[in-house]
């Protein structure tokens, strides 16, 4: 039952991202390019993801989820250097390539040979993350 409720929602998140328009790189780009040909029509998407997650959050209380265990607990609103460097790489990599790893996944059956090295360098980056991390930390002791 669990894998089907995940098909589910990969599925319905797959599709939500292709209408939303989402795996379009120049669709994206254009929400990045503040000064230049802005394209705000992003933000609906945002908030249409946004909303409602609060209202989930906000609902769950002392409730059990359908399948599994326990809803994760809210994360704590610390901001430091994982975080910092994380979103700077996610940005950067957002920018340069106008695809995030969700986009990315789903269009990997349409995006051509770009798509593809852009999700090679995601999974390398995502490999090499803890190295990075763990040489940081000797270097300079997170907070």
């Amino acid at each position: 039952m669990r894998n089907i409720l995940a098909l589910i929602a990969g599925s319905l998140f797959g599709i939500g991202l292709l209408v939303s328009g989402m795996t379009d790189t120049a669709k994206v780009q254009g929400w990045l390019d503040v000064f230049g040909n802005w394209d705000p029509t992003l933000a609906f998407v945002m908030g249409g993801a946004m909303i409602p997650m609060a209202i989930a959050w906000a609902m769950t209380g002392s409730r059990k989820p359908i399948v599994g265990g326990e809803f994760p607990a809210r994360p704590e609103p610390k901001l430091g250097r994982n975080l910092i460097v994380g979103s700077v790489m996610f940005g950067m990599g957002w920018g340069l390539a106008g695809l995030c790893p969700g986009p990315a996944m789903a269009s990997l059956g349409f995006g051509g040979f770009s798509t593809l090295v852009f999700v090679g360098a995601m999974l390398a980056g995502m490999l090499l993350a803890p190295m990075v991390r763990q040489s940081m930390d000797k270097a300079v002791p997170a907070e």
